[in-house]
């Protein structure tokens, strides 16, 4: 259990961190599935983490190019993947035992894999995400919207791996929900330690409220830049969960 009192005496990027990342069917929370899953604890930087790891069959056809981004074919997950619902179950439960000890998760691009975690409990359990933290709630740091607000001007990609690469953060079986997930936790405790002057004296909770006003403001700027472009897509201003739409329940 974190004791509440050390990690308000340690800065946030030097205690224990979780981190969450999932593969899927595709790009599109309301219709897409989740087909592995991991959860990592790390106690302390440099420590051992701890994983748990999920294999689910989706019950639904995994596309072609799906597999090539993850590996993971439809037959292999019908073979060794288990049902959804008693995944999601117990993804959702193990977030909420994080949420419970005050530890923070790490989730890169967190509005789409909780909001595909949000729309599998809905789907498979005729719940939500939401109601695991009616009472605690869940603290996020998203590597994505940290490094985009604190080096706002940088040029170039902002993906998991070009973070890595930037911060100097091994990267090994990219794509598997694992590694994903520990190397997002190390992009996290990279980003704190680059920006400790300006981070350092915010909490996890004061952290996670600012990020969802940061996000909000990316995808205002993101959205303008589309308008003079003539693009027609809609950025969603929600973070760290989309709003739920009729149609995903």
């Amino acid at each position: 259990m974190v004791d509440e009192g050390l990690l308000g005496m340690t800065r946030w990027h030097e205690g224990p961190l979780a981190a969450f990342d999932t593969e899927t069917t595709g790009v599109d929370v309301e219709t897409d599935r989740i087909v592995s899953a991991a959860l990592v604890v790390q106690d302390a930087p440099g420590s051992r983490p701890r994983v748990t790891r999920w294999l689910v069959n989706p019950g639904v056809p995994v596309p072609a190019g799906a597999t090539r981004v993850h590996g993971l074919t439809e037959e292999h997950l019908q073979r060794n993947g288990r049902w959804p619902a008693p995944v999601m179950h117990e993804v959702a439960q193990a977030l909420a035992e994080q949420a419970r000890v005050g530890r923070p998760v790490v989730v890169m691009n967190a509005p789409f894999d909780l909001t595909l975690l949000d729309r599998e409990l809905r789907r498979h359990r005729a719940s939500s995400l939401s109601r695991w933290f009616e009472r605690t709630p869940l603290l996020v740091l998203d590597p994505w919207v940290l490094d985009k607000h604190l080096d706002r001007y940088r040029k170039g990609r902002r993906t998991l791996s070009d973070l890595c690469a930037y911060y100097e953060v091994p990267l090994e079986g990219a794509h598997e929900a694992a590694a994903d997930a520990v190397a997002a936790l190390e992009v996290a405790r990279a980003v704190g330690r680059r920006f400790a002057s300006r981070l350092e004296r915010l909490s996890p909770g004061e952290l996670h409220t600012l990020q969802a006003l940061w996000h909000a403001a990316q995808a205002r700027g993101l959205q303008s830049w589309f308008a003079r472009t003539g693009t027609e897509e809609v950025v969603d201003p929600a973070w760290p969960l989309r709003p739920d739409l009729p149609a995903a329940a």
